[in-house]
């Protein structure tokens, strides 16, 4: 089984780029383990997004630029996914909260 590393950074990157967000945007936050796991799927989505645009430009993403892409969408995608799943949960909770009131 070949591990693709390139994968590997772009989940990590994506755990922390959720934390990160998570501590920017307090309001939005989900908590340590709900950022992590957000950031990470943010971090997955991310990174493939950058590779794929990366190499429709005809950027080589198996080398130097191919590594900062995985680390940029990575993370960004993970702080980007965290703050969606946030207003999501705070958009469920206030109209729940309204409800019983």
């Amino acid at each position: 089984m070949e591990l693709n590393m390139g994968l590997v950074i772009q989940l990590a990157l994506g755990a922390i780029g959720g934390n990160i967000g998570g501590a920017l945007f307090k309001n939005l936050s989900l908590g340590t383990v709900g950022n992590t796991i957000a950031g990470i799927v943010g971090g997955g989505i991310g990174g493939q997004i950058t590779q794929a645009v990366l190499g429709a430009l005809g950027v080589d993403v198996g080398g130097t630029l191919g590594m900062a892409g995985d680390v940029v969408g990575g993370g960004i995608g993970g702080i980007i996914v965290m703050a969606i799943v946030g207003l999501v949960k705070n958009m469920v909770t206030t109209q729940h909260q309204e409800s019983h009131t």
